[in-house]
C-alpha cells in the first residue's frame, strides 16, 4: 500500500489527480456521443484545433482557457459551415481545418523568439502543475457540461440514432449538433491543462470506446467510461511518480491500453464459449 499512498502524499499529487479526475468526467460524458457518432475524427481535429487559441493566450498574456475555447468554437463553426454550405464532404472539412489550424498554430509560436516552455506545457500537459486555480475552472466547465448533457440527452441521443425522427419530432438536429460541438470545445479546454491538447483525444475517446464493449445503453456507457478513466488517471499518476514518466501521457496510454485488454479479454472468452459449445468427436 506504501506505492500507493506514497505517491499521493505530496499536495501537487493530489491536485493532479483531483484535475485529472474532473477531466475524466468532462471527457467521458461527451466523449460517449463522440464514439456513438463516429466524430472521433472531429474530436481530434478541434483537440488540435485549440492550439492557435492556446499560443496567442500565452504569447499576449490573457487566459489560455478562453483562447482555446474560442479556437475551439471557430474551428467547430466553420466546420458547420464548410459541410453545410458547400458540396464538401464533412470529413473532408475536418481535415482542411485541422491541418490549417494546426498550422497556424506552429505559425505562431514560430513567431516568437523562442518556443516558450509555457506553450509546451499546455499543448502535451503538465499533469504535476495542475493549480488550484486549475482545478476551480475545470470544476465549474465541468458542471456546465454535466447539466447541458442531461438538459440535452434527448435531443443529443435522438441526434445520435435517428436524425430524420428528430427532425420530425422539432428536435432541431442542427441546433442540437451546435450544441454538441460546444460541449466537446468545452470539455477540451476542461481537460488541457491536465494532459495536453495533444493528448486529451486519448481520455476523449480511449475510456467510452472501452465501455462500448462492456455495456450497451448510453447512461451505463457514460457511467463505465468514467470509472475507466478514473482507472487510467490513477494508474497513470503512479507509474509517472514512481518512474518518471510523463504524465498525461502516461494516463493517456493506459486510457487506450485498457480498450485493448478488454477487447483481446472479449475475444479470448468468445473462442473459449465456441470451444465448449462444439461437440466433440467420439
Amino acid at each position: 500500500m506504501d506505492f500507493l499512498f506514497d505517491a499521493f502524499e505530496p499536495a501537487f499529487m493530489q491536485r493532479a489527480l483531483i484535475g485529472s479526475l474532473i477531466a475524466v468526467v468532462a471527457t467521458s460524458l461527451v466523449g460517449t456521443w463522440v464514439v456513438l457518432r463516429g466524430l472521433a475524427f472531429l474530436g481530434d481535429a478541434l483537440a488540435h484545433g485549440v492550439i492557435p487559441g492556446i499560443a496567442l493566450a500565452v504569447l499576449w498574456g490573457f487566459s489560455p482557457l478562453i483562447g482555446a475555447f474560442v479556437a475551439a468554437l471557430v474551428m467547430s463553426g466553420l466546420v458547420s459551415v464548410v459541410s453545410n454550405r458547400t458540396i464538401v464532404r464533412e470529413d473532408t472539412a475536418i481535415g482542411l481545418l485541422f491541418v490549417g489550424m494546426l498550422s497556424l498554430g506552429i505559425v505562431i509560436v514560430s513567431r516568437a523568439q523562442s518556443f516558450s516552455t509555457e506553450v509546451t506545457a499546455l499543448l502535451f500537459g503538465d499533469v504535476l502543475g495542475v493549480t488550484s486555480g486549475d482545478i476551480q475552472n475545470q470544476a465549474i466547465a465541468t458542471a456546465v457540461v454535466v447539466i447541458c448533457t442531461v438538459v440535452l440527452y434527448r435531443p443529443f441521443l435522438a441526434l445520435t440514432f435517428n436524425r430524420a425522427k428528430a427532425q420530425t419530432l422539432g428536435m432541431r438536429p442542427q441546433l442540437a449538433q451546435a450544441a454538441l460541438l460546444a460541449l466537446l470545445a468545452l470539455s477540451i479546454v476542461a481537460s488541457f491543462q491536465a494532459i495536453g491538447t495533444l493528448l486529451v483525444f486519448g481520455l476523449l475517446v480511449g475510456p467510452p470506446a472501452t465501455a462500448s464493449l462492456l455495456v450497451n445503453r448510453v447512461p451505463a456507457i457514460m457511467v463505465t467510461s468514467t470509472l475507466l478513466g478514473a482507472v487510467a488517471v490513477v494508474a497513470g499518476l503512479l507509474v509517472s511518480f514512481h518512474h518518471g514518466t510523463a504524465g498525461g501521457a502516461t494516463i493517456a496510454g493506459f486510457s487506450v491500453l485498457q480498450f485493448f485488454v478488454v477487447l483481446a479479454a472479449r475475444e479470448a472468452l468468445a473462442a473459449l464459449h465456441r470451444t465448449t459449445r462444439t461437440p466433440s468427436i467420439a
